[in-house]
């Protein structure tokens, strides 16, 4: 039955519109209802659906790379970016805050009715998860499935076509993806804060490590040679702290 349901889902739902549901959100501290009118009316919207949040390959890749190449994504014609999972309102918010995945509309499917609108609710009752989302992704035009990616049948949890990267190739392959940067600093520190705003200025998106909590002061030397913060690396490479950062972004 699920390899039915899988493998029918990407045929039966391209060139259809989307299940028509209303959402329960919480939204500074008060409930709203946002509806799938709401959500793809007249957008080009990419979805990526996954089993839960706060799961390993949801956590450590799924959002992040859809988070990353967010400027990518608009700048090819995509206004928004939606993450749905069955799981609550509470659950979905808490989740987008640890990740800091602020580019991305985190909406909770809490009673499966979007996934199973999809074809795609399935039992993952042997985990203890009841009924979840098989994992996916889709570009919607207007409200109508333009593309699907949908995983293969495997056990476990597949992660081989729905992740970021093949949407964005499918939308254009020739498509500018964003360095991948990332900066060590710690609480206080004033050359720190210039480093992020530099960052920031120029709309580029990076993970920060902050002494304390992700790292040592051991951890900075051994990577990157240096004692001092910040250090910031662009694709591997360490640029250097904030002023060496503010020469390579006037280059």
């Amino acid at each position: 039955m699920l390899e039915s349901l899988v493998n029918s889902s990407e045929l039966k739902m391209t060139g259809k519109p989307i299940p028509e549901v209303t959402f329960r959100v919480r939204e500074n501290d008060e409930w709203k209802n946002i509806t799938s009118h709401d959500l793809f009316a007249n957008k080009t919207v990419v979805v990526f659906s996954l089993p839960g949040a706060f799961t390993p390959t949801c956590s450590s890749t799924h959002l992040p790379r859809f988070n990353e190449l967010a400027t990518s994504f608009a700048e090819n014609g995509v206004d928004q970016i939606v993450c749905m999972s069955v799981n609550d309102t509470f659950v979905m918010n808490a989740w987008k805050q640890d990740q800091e995945a602020e580019n991305v509309i985190v909406i909770p499917d809490g009673n499966g009715e979007f996934t199973d609108g999809m074809g795609l609710l399935v039992s993952k009752e042997d985990l203890g998860f009841g009924k979840r989302s098989w994992r996916y992704s889709m570009l919607v035009e207007n409200g109508i499935v333009k593309k699907m990616f949908v995983e293969p049948l495997k056990d476990g949890d597949p992660f081989e076509v729905s992740d970021a990267d093949t949407m964005l190739e499918y939308i254009n392959p020739n498509a500018i993806k964003p360095s991948s940067v990332a900066i060590i600093t710690k609480p206080g520190c004033p050359f720190c804060v210039k480093a992020k705003g530099l960052l920031k200025e120029k709309s580029i998106s990076f993970e920060e490590i902050i002494l304390g909590k992700d790292a040592t002061s051991v951890s900075v030397k051994a990577i990157s040679g240096n004692a001092t913060v910040p250090q910031i690396f662009f694709d591997g490479v360490n640029i250097g702290g904030s002023d060496d950062l503010e020469e390579y972004l006037a280059k």
